[in-house]
């Protein structure tokens, strides 16, 4: 039986000693789009840093393709294949678009070479008129178009999306959403953290619901709508 892409099996994770995260368990399959939905605080930027290497577990263990990378430095777990794009974005404000894609290209763990700048131009037009421009003077949804497109040049097998639509205009997250939407009909697979449910329901298979560091629930996007008491109680709305 082929192992889920990510397994995420019972992780707790602490800051000094204030524990965070609480047995947190989740997986993502070949070509799904996962969403880790909470408020802010919830624990969901903490899943990530666990997943890859900033913040090491104490307990649990983190699969990718079945093989354990809990304990692997960040680098190493972006070898093996996880692209993570931060809420901050943190493009190099005084390079190009071009550059800021070229300095992050490497092929993927198996050779292959799917994202190149030619690609990333034909997926994201909007970059491709700007591929000139220092990345500090972008607006705040192109800086987002181009934290995704670079975090893509290192050919991930799996792309974690920390809090895409955050901060955006709603013209903006509309724009954000049909990439996301593009990437994951064209096989990416992607786990993505947010806390604008309606954002999230449009665009995962499924979702696990998180708060105060516990996975709260996990199901179908119809499942979760399904359930009104959860969405109130952990999601407010």
């Amino acid at each position: 039986m082929t192992p889920p892409l990510l397994s995420v099996e019972s992780i707790d994770t602490y800051y000094a000693e204030s524990h965070i995260l609480f047995g947190v368990s989740l997986v993502v399959d070949v070509g799904e789009c996962v969403s880790l939905i909470g408020r802010n605080g919830a624990g969901k930027t903490t899943t990530f840093r666990s997943i890859i290497g900033l913040t090491q577990p104490r307990s649990g263990r983190v699969l990718l393709n079945g093989q354990p990378i809990q304990g692997l430095a960040p680098h190493l777990v972006a070898r093996r294949g996880v692209g993570f794009v931060p809420e901050d974005r943190a493009i190099f404000p005084s390079l190009s678009v071009w550059e800021n894609l070229d300095v992050a290209y490497k092929p993927s763990a198996d050779g292959q070479s799917h994202w190149t700048t030619e690609r990333v131009y034909e997926v994201f037009p909007r970059l491709a008129e700007r591929r000139n421009q220092p990345g500090g003077t972008l607006s705040g949804g192109e800086q987002q178009m181009l934290t995704i497109a670079r975090t893509l040049m290192g050919n991930p097998a799996l792309l974690l999306l920390d809090e895409p639509s955050e901060g955006l205009a709603p013209l903006i997250v509309e724009i954000i959403g049909g990439l996301i939407a593009r990437l994951k009909n064209e096989g990416v697979t992607i786990l993505m953290a947010e806390q604008n449910l309606p954002f999230s329901l449009a665009l995962a298979d499924r979702a696990y619901v998180v708060d105060d560091g516990r996975v709260q629930f996990s199901g179908t996007n119809d499942e979760l709508r399904a359930r009104p008491d959860v969405i109130q109680r952990y999601l407010g709305i």
